[in-house]
């Protein structure tokens, strides 16, 4: 009998997830409460797609979830995913709820909301570059599969004069929106030490500090270049 696995949101992150659970042969349902988003879903062929208000009890207690169901809470909207995890946690106590966070304050929100596992993604590439230094044998495997199937890399830049990042805070910037993770970062003020940025400290950026993230290289493209304009 087939796993079923919930995945709310059919945005960048959850058609991943989505390709990846399929791979590994989940009974499938895409939640959506974009008329965009579900239409692309079905467009990619996917069965069991259903267009729903996320907000109200009373659609989300209609779906099959059981207590062996799995569930993947991937919105856009942060704050959405976290009240998300927050009602489906109150509905469905047995389930598995697993939530991506894209910073350190959303992966705590979501603990307390009641998620099983939280895939902190600043933590996951901030272990990745751990195994870029400590085990680089692997990780050259893993840069080959990457490379050759997805196109994406890390890449270090450096914020120029007159950027519209000089003098945000980081967590003011939406790196995800343009389809980039920001890793880490190069503080000229701090004796030009690497920080992560899982580090949990919120830092001023500033023109000549370096960033490193990671992303696809179109996006990383398009990101570069307009970092470098003041908006």
């Amino acid at each position: 009998m087939k796993k079923s696995a919930f995945v709310f949101g059919y945005g960048g992150r959850g058609s991943s997830f989505a390709k990846g659970l399929k791979k590994d042969d989940f009974h499938l349902f895409i939640i959506e409460n974009s008329k965009d988003e579900y239409q692309r879903a079905k467009e990619d062929g996917y069965k069991d797609v259903i267009y729903m208000d996320i907000t109200k009890d009373e659609e989300l207690e209609s779906l099959s979830i059981t207590g062996k169901s799995y569930i993947v809470c991937v919105m856009e909207d942060e704050h959405l995913n976290v009240f998300l995890t927050l009602s489906l946690r109150a509905l469905f106590p047995e389930a598995t709820i697993v939530a991506i966070s894209d910073s350190i304050h959303v992966t705590q929100k979501l603990k307390m909301a009641g998620a099983t596992k939280v895939i902190d993604l600043y933590q996951v590439s901030a272990n990745r570059i751990h195994n870029i230094l400590r085990k680089p044998i692997a990780t050259k495997l893993l840069d080959n599969f990457v490379s050759d199937g997805y196109a994406i890399s890390f890449r270090e830049m450096l914020i120029p004069p007159n950027s519209y990042l000089d003098g945000m805070m980081v967590d003011d910037v939406n790196f995800s929106s343009h389809g980039v993770l920001l890793i880490g970062m190069i503080d000229i003020e701090l004796s030009h030490k690497f920080i992560f940025i899982t580090s949990g400290i919120d830092h001023k950026l500033d023109s000549g500090d370096t960033i490193v993230c990671i992303g696809y290289n179109d996006d990383l493209d398009v990101f570069e270049e307009k970092m470098k304009k003041r908006i």
